[in-house]
């Protein structure tokens, strides 16, 4: 049977070039992007694309009728340090949307769904070092209570009504493709923007605030093993840990500071610090590996490495 896959959120940091991926692999007319603001131009020109709200069930429903959709990738929320100004906003948006494509598939709609968790459902009691699949989750943010709340619904849909459902729990991604969106580890992808157009920059964590991070690229596979693992496989229901990288802001200007000597740093603290610090600072993430053969690609090094080589291109060419 054919695959056909309707991103929602598909312009956002992950969404972007997880349907660039996806429509290379299954054809570019089997993946509709979507969301409530069209993409950019490579995703607009290179397959289809439909404007919809994710709260919208009746519209999603239209949608997949129309395509005859298989999976759906449920990319749309409110991230963490955009949701404490919006709490309710955030709630509405994060759960509606998940709750409605949990219910699309549970009456057979569609055949599979992928829905991002995040370290935010870890809080302040979570260990902080190579934190384990399960362990205490008592997240302090209306992100972190959103994707908990998340995570047992899944569960719930997967033992109650056979949905096959998987998610990820994303560590700090970070790429050069698209801007920061309002998460608490935007700051690993501003810097080397503005490493590369200013020479300095401002941060607004401390410079030891250790965080789990990994590179967009490795991001994107690891969503896309997942999805293609046997269901038997797939032995986690509410999300599994992620993990590939993690280092401070100290640790990641250094790193620039070798391919742009001139580069400086300051920090000034500011909300996102108390979210930071609630968060661990490594993530244990062997169950992935052991069920789905996760591996991650990209370290430090190579990461910047690639970033700096892309955003020093011409603009034609990293467009």
């Amino acid at each position: 049977m054919n695959t056909t896959i309707l991103v929602l959120g598909a312009s956002g940091q992950i969404g972007t070039e997880l349907t660039q991926k996806l429509r290379l692999i299954y054809k570019n007319n089997n993946v509709i992007a979507s969301d409530i603001r069209e993409g950019n131009e490579e995703m607009m020109s290179s397959g289809p694309f439909e404007i919809i709200d994710a709260t919208d069930k009746e519209t999603i429903l239209k949608i997949v009728k129309k395509y005859n959709v298989t999976q759906v990738y449920l990319l749309a929320a409110m991230l963490s340090a955009t949701a404490e100004k919006f709490p309710q906003k955030a709630w509405d948006l994060n759960m509606t949307s998940l709750l409605s494509v949990l219910d699309l598939a549970k009456e057979k709609h569609i055949k599979q769904v992928y829905w991002p968790s995040s370290i935010a459902v870890f809080g302040p009691t979570t260990p902080k070092n190579n934190t384990p699949q399960k362990t205490i989750m008592e997240p302090t943010t209306v992100y972190g209570i959103s994707k908990i709340s998340g995570e047992f619904w899944c569960n719930y849909y997967h033992e109650k009504f056979g949905v096959d459902v998987r998610s990820l729990r994303y560590p700090g991604i970070i790429s050069w493709k698209t801007k920061p969106g309002g998460g608490t580890t935007d700051y690993a992808v501003d810097i080397y923007f503005k490493a590369v157009k200013d020479k300095n920059y401002e941060c607004f964590l401390s410079e030891n605030t250790r965080l789990p991070m990994m590179y967009m690229n490795d991001a994107v596979e690891a969503t896309i093993r997942l999805m293609q693992a046997k269901p038997e496989d797939v032995k986690i229901r509410t999300s599994y840990n992620l993990a590939a990288i993690d280092f401070t802001p100290k640790e990641i200007a250094l790193e620039i500071q070798k391919h742009i000597p001139d580069f400086t740093i300051s920090y000034k603290s500011d909300f996102r610090q108390k979210i930071a610090d609630s968060w661990p600072q490594s993530i244990d993430d062997s169950e992935a590996r052991k069920d789905w053969n996760w591996q991650h690609q990209f370290n430090l090094e190579s990461m910047t490495k690639d970033i700096l080589k892309s955003l020093n291109k011409p603009q034609e060419e990293t467009v």
